[in-house]
C-alpha cells in the first residue's frame, strides 16, 4: 500500500513538473509589440496618430516599402504575419486602444480563409472585425475598414481555393461599413486580375504585395485617412 501511494505521488509530481516545464503559449502574440508600445506611450500623443492593425500584408509593408512609414511618422504599424481575426481581436486593446490613435486601419480576414488557426465561418470572421470596429468606436477612435486583397491561391495551403470567399467577405465588410457610416478602402477592384487573383504587377507570390502594390495601397489608404480625419467617410 505504501509503495502504491509513493508511486502515485511520484507520478503526480512528475506530471506537475512536466506541466510547469511547458512554455506558456502567447497565442495572440501579445509580446511582439510590448516594448514598442511602451516606448510609444512615453511620447506625446499625436492628434493624427493612425494605427494599422493587420496581418503579414501590413507587417511586410514596413520592410518592402519602409519609406512609407518614415514619410508618415504618425502612422503606427501593428501587423503580425499569419494572424487571424480572433488573434487580432485579443490584442486590439494593447496594440490599438492603449496607443490612443485618432484612427485605426483594419485589414483582416485572409488568414481566416486560409484556416491558419483552423476553420472559421465567414460570419465569425466578420463578427471579429465588427467587434474591433465597435471597440474602437467606444474609445472614440475612427475606423477605416479595408477590403481583403484578391487571392486565388495560398502557397502554404494549396488545397484551399480562396477567391470566392474573399469576394463574399469583402461584401460583408463593405455592407458593415456602409451601415455604420465607416470609411471603406477598396483594395480589391484595382488590384484583381481576370482570374480573381492579385495582378502579377502588384505581387511576389499571389498573396503579398510588392513595392508597386504597396505604392498603390498607400495612395488609397492615405486618401481614406485624410477623409476620415476630416469627418468625411
Amino acid at each position: 500500500m505504501k509503495y502504491a501511494m509513493a508511486l502515485l505521488l511520484l507520478v503526480f509530481q512528475s506530471s506537475a513538473w512536466a506541466q510547469s516545464d511547458k512554455p506558456v503559449q502567447d497565442w495572440p502574440n501579445l509580446q511582439k509589440y510590448t516594448q514598442a508600445n511602451a516606448a510609444l506611450m512615453q511620447q506625446p500623443v499625436s492628434k493624427n496618430r493612425v494605427v494599422f492593425m493587420g496581418n503579414s500584408i501590413f507587417e511586410f509593408w514596413s520592410v518592402r516599402d519602409s519609406s512609407y512609414f518614415v514619410q508618415h511618422p504618425n502612422y503606427v504599424n501593428r501587423g503580425i504575419s499569419g494572424q487571424t481575426t480572433p488573434q487580432m481581436l485579443l490584442r486590439f486593446r494593447q496594440d490599438v486602444i492603449d496607443l490612443k490613435p485618432a484612427a485605426v486601419v483594419i485589414l483582416a480576414g485572409i488568414n481566416d480563409i486560409a484556416e491558419n488557426t483552423g476553420p472559421i465561418p465567414l460570419t465569425t470572421t466578420m463578427g471579429n472585425i465588427a467587434s474591433m470596429a465597435e471597440l474602437a468606436g467606444v474609445h472614440h477612435i475612427k475606423v477605416i475598414l479595408c477590403s481583403v486583397l484578391p487571392t486565388n491561391h495560398f502557397p502554404w495551403r494549396p488545397s484551399i481555393y480562396p477567391a470566392d470567399k474573399v469576394i463574399a467577405l469583402n461584401a460583408m465588410i463593405k455592407a458593415y461599413a456602409q451601415q455604420h457610416r465607416l470609411t471603406y478602402v477598396n483594395f480589391y477592384d484595382p488590384m484583381v486580375d481576370g482570374e480573381k487573383g492579385l495582378q502579377t504587377q502588384y505581387t511576389l507570390d499571389g498573396v503579398h504585395p510588392n513595392i508597386t502594390g504597396y505604392t498603390l495601397m498607400g495612395q488609397l489608404v492615405d486618401k481614406a485617412i485624410k477623409a476620415t480625419l476630416a469627418n468625411k467617410p
